[in-house]
């Protein structure tokens, strides 16, 4: 999914939230990991997490498996994607 691309709206980001086991956020310098096992974080916090200033699933975001990355962050790509 390319999310420049193809715009998702908060609603089906929300939606692809819950077929996943964990979210891991970037803002700014900070990487924020939430397991979705363990812990079922408000739809407010979820959306402060997986939607941008369009109102739109943030660019750029990356499923693998049951693991969403959403943001950049050059470490967390290398470790999922290594």
């Amino acid at each position: 999914m390319d999310a420049k691309k193809n715009t998702v709206s908060a609603a089906q980001a929300l939606a692809l939230a819950r077929e996943v086991d964990e979210i891991v956020a970037t803002r700014g310098k900070q990487v924020i990991h939430l397991d979705l096992r363990k812990t079922r974080p408000d739809r407010e916090t979820l959306k402060s997490l997986l939607i941008g200033p369009s109102g739109n699933l943030r660019a750029p975001t990356l499923r693998i498996g049951r693991t969403l990355l959403v943001g950049f962050d050059e470490a967390t790509y290398r470790k999922f994607l290594d």
